[in-house]
């Protein structure tokens, strides 16, 4: 029989008689499998490619054509089916459907699709207008419940929560009934209404794939990237079945993009192998403590060192085989069975797909986890004194001399190459270089064991003695403290980065009116329908001070917005200034101003941005969705708002009639919250269904809820690796503690004894870890909430997450050994 196949053997039934300690290891081995696993079987069926996604887009068309706004400059790259648009200055008139149909060819037959906002009182909702009766639309959507709408009618997706024969009432339109409820093939979560004629929201928003004015064509000859070039020049945006299935093109991957996924790639898997390597390694050095005198035996025998160390090698086979083989199955379930769950919650998922060559690396990776974390104690088990073994006394291994040198210079590596890498585009630089740290510090983990032992004697009986051992065995504390390290250091960091991107977004929010302030605008109405409307409103809020607002109109008396851009927080944002007068001013300063309400009286703009005004002028476009745009600067002063983060501007009406507008009354303003339940916007709707109210309420985003699935995950490894080594350091101490029982030492200072392990290992790794973790969350908190050159990077720490970590973990880990068995076997001393 050959030494392998012995070797095999021998750690198959070492296996089955510790089947704790080798579940414990095919845990740790299986678990980063299995999630990485789950998450890349969970990205792929998520993730609905254009293939997949052919019927859903066009159903049985041949082509999708949507119309981009006038004096749009539109160009599709037949590399990868992106697009641009540019304004340059020309306004060419939209094709009609006619135009449209000789530029596809004769025998092409035309149906609107038209993709907009309805807006359901104050909520708006995805809308599309098109006769899904029609055989070009089958397959876009199935109809579960009821029929598919005729004039009149709309059919709704499940999300809604409506069913045939309930009512839509949109603003400024007619109710329509309810006919039937369709399903999306990909998106449960998805909230749209469908009919053949809706009132869809003017919006100058375009999206050619989610907002804006087309049709379905059905083409006598298909339509390929040959034909795109003289319909983008009709400004028509196309997406054709031809150009989704032709095979000829493939996309061109920038080589940056590249580059940074091959290292991001790179990084994981040296996280993910050392993380586990030092999870499982002290889980086969208790296996090997309990196998020393075993293995002893078999030197004595005449075993050579080579076999020694197969024998050690065949455990991490034989338990990383098995774990990772389940591990990839339940990882490629969780993601198949999740897509649909996550789907409804938002988002969208494809038929079920396994990404087989990364998930095949995943378990390949997994199995040379296992037999890497066994390597160490092969060697150890090959270079040990069998004499020393077999006479019971535990061996010694000598540090390495060179190991806190190499340790230094990877950290110093790390922290300079992190410097240079925040101030790179994207964060998987910086993730790279915390992993040169991370290796850097786990060399010098058992430096900083030894030095931590020589403060032990002023420390009280158990944990002195827990201490001591730790520094005396610290090839087995030292693989326990950095695993912990590690681990601690991810999740810190991470959430550094999370929280800073969760405050940079909540610093990012902004909106033209402060919190608590009620808006009520409607339609194009005539003066006497907003009278009554101003009316009502008064009568449903007695006592409520109501502010006008005003319109702008040209000769032709076509509506006109007036708005301008400004950077807040590093991110472009377009605002709609308002008209008014001293009244609307004061609320939106909440209080009173002088100095402002004198600019206003003098006929200049009141602006709230800063980065707005140049040279005390305000640049404005006034747009509209029937009428040529118009550009205008007007004079304007600075002001302080009511809230931190309000922006916007007010105009006085004698500036925007000097522009050549008119102006007329069409909004109202209060600092007032509605109650729950209030029917201020039913009561308003009997007057004119084109009335709008809509309510500030302030940012109202949580915080990331994943970042307390890190703490879990947290929890997990660093509870289990801590335990794992508590449990090899009650069985290496198991001497010591029958000394101390046998003198008197009573069960609760041998309990202390293993729970002063516990503390002291995951007490170190916790706080050298929160040192590495706050140095990379601080430097990912850079590419994570910057926007471009000159934008300040936000720096914010989640301090009772980090608590929680830093300080909860070591605590429960601690807690949990104090319930350890303790209770020592007797002993023989040896003389």
């Amino acid at each position: 029989m050959s030494a392998v196949r012995v070797a095999l053997r021998v750690a198959r039934r070492s296996a089955w008689r510790s089947r704790g300690r080798s579940a414990l290891i095919m845990v740790m081995i299986g678990l980063p499998v299995l999630v990485i696993t789950a998450l890349l079987t969970l990205a792929e069926t998520m993730q609905v490619t254009p293939r997949e996604g052919l019927v859903a887009t066009l159903g049985t068309a041949d082509v999708h054509l949507s119309q981009a706004p006038e004096g749009t400059v539109l160009q599709q790259d037949p590399t990868g089916g992106n697009w641009s648009t540019g304004d340059d200055g020309a306004t060419a008139p939209r094709p009609g459907a006619a135009e449209v149909a000789a530029l596809l060819g004769p025998g092409t037959r035309l149906l609107p699709f038209n993709t907009g906002m309805l807006r359901l009182g104050t909520e708006p909702v995805d809308a599309l207008e098109t006769d899904l009766r029609d055989p070009l639309t089958r397959g876009m959507l199935t109809l579960s419940e009821g029929r598919l709408p005729s004039a009149r009618e709309v059919a709704v997706t499940p999300a809604l929560g409506l069913r045939p024969g309930d009512l839509l009432r949109p603003s400024g339109a007619a109710p329509l009934t309810v006919v039937g409820v369709v399903e999306h093939p990909h998106q449960p979560s998805l909230r749209k209404v469908v009919g053949p004629d809706l009132p869809l929201a003017p919006d100058e928003l375009w999206s050619p794939r989610e907002y804006g004015d087309g049709w379905l064509a059905d083409t006598a000859k298909p339509v390929s990237w040959t034909d795109v070039p003289a319909l983008n020049a009709a400004g028509l945006f196309v997406t054709s079945r031809t150009m989704i299935t032709d095979s000829s093109w493939s996309p061109v991957r920038d080589p940056a993009a590249t580059v940074q996924y091959t290292v991001g790639i790179g990084a994981m898997v040296i996280m993910v192998v050392l993380v586990t390597v030092l999870l499982a390694g002290p889980a086969f050095a208790v296996g090997l403590r309990r196998r020393r005198r075993e293995l002893a035996e078999i030197a004595a025998q005449g075993g050579s060192a080579g076999q020694l160390r197969t024998i050690v090698l065949a455990d991490g086979l034989v338990l990383g085989a098995p774990a990772t083989l389940v591990a990839t199955a339940l990882g490629i379930a969780a993601g198949v069975l999740g897509a649909p769950v996550l789907a409804r919650w938002g988002g969208q998922a494809g038929p079920p797909g396994v990404p087989w060559p990364p998930v095949l690396c995943v378990a390949a990776l997994g199995l040379l986890t296992g037999l890497v974390a066994a390597l160490v104690p092969a060697v150890q088990a090959a270079r040990q004194n069998t004499a020393t073994v077999l006479a019971g006394r535990a061996p010694t291994a000598p540090d390495r001399r060179g190991w806190p040198l190499l340790g230094a210079t990877l950290v110093l590596a790390g922290l300079g190459a992190t410097v240079v890498a925040r101030r790179q585009p994207g964060s998987v630089w910086v993730l790279s270089s915390a992993v040169l740290v991370l290796l850097g510090l786990v060399a010098l983990t058992p430096w900083l064991v030894r030095q931590t032992g020589r403060p032990a004697a002023r420390l009280r009986l158990p944990l002195r003695v827990a201490v001591r051992d730790a520094v005396r065995h610290r090839s087995r504390t030292a693989s326990a403290v950095a695993a912990v390290m590690a681990v601690t250091a991810t999740v810190v960091a991470v959430g550094i980065g999370t929280h800073s991107e969760y405050m940079d977004r909540r610093n990012a929010y902004t909106s033209a009116r402060p919190a608590g302030m009620l808006a009520i605008w409607a339609g194009t109405i005539n003066d006497a329908t907003w009278k009554k409307l101003r009316a009502e409103a008064a009568r449903q809020l007695p006592g409520v001070p109501l502010a006008t607002g005003y319109q702008a109109r040209n000769a032709d008396n076509r509506r006109y917005a007036l708005r301008y851009t400004v950077r807040w927080n590093g991110i472009r944002t377009r605002r709609t200034a308002a008209i008014g007068d001293q009244a609307l001013l004061r609320l939106l300063q909440g209080r009173h101003d002088p100095r402002a309400a004198a600019a206003l009286a003098s006929g200049k703009a009141v602006v709230f941005d800063a980065a707005a005004l140049r040279n005390g002028r305000l640049a404005l476009r006034a747009s509209s969705t029937s009428g040529p745009p118009r550009r205008l600067e007007v004079p304007a002063v600075l002001a302080t708002p009511a809230d931190e983060h309000q922006g916007g501007a007010l105009l006085p009406r004698a500036l925007v009639e000097q522009a050549g507008f008119s102006t007329t009354e069409s909004q109202l303003y209060a600092m007032h919250r509605l109650p729950a339940g209030s029917r201020l916007w039913r009561d308003l709707h009997k007057v004119t269904p084109r009335v709008t109210v809509a309510s500030e309420e302030g940012y109202r985003n949580t915080p990331d809820p994943g970042l307390w699935g890190w703490l879990v995950g947290a929890l997990v490894l660093v509870v289990g690796g801590t335990l794992a080594a508590t449990r090899l350091a009650a069985a290496d101490t198991r001497p010591e503690r029958a000394t101390m029982a046998a003198i008197g030492a009573p069960p609760g200072t041998l309990r202390m004894v293993v729970a002063g392990q516990a503390l002291y290992i995951s007490g170190l790794g916790a706080l050298v870890g929160l040192v590495a973790g706050a140095v990379t969350g601080v430097a990912l908190s850079r590419p994570m909430t910057t926007h471009g050159a000159g934008d300040p990077a936000t720096i914010a720490v989640p301090w009772p997450f980090v608590v929680a970590v830093v300080v909860g973990l070591p605590v429960l880990a601690t807690a949990a050994a104090l319930i350890t068995r303790t209770r020592p076997p007797l002993a023989r001393r040896p003389l």
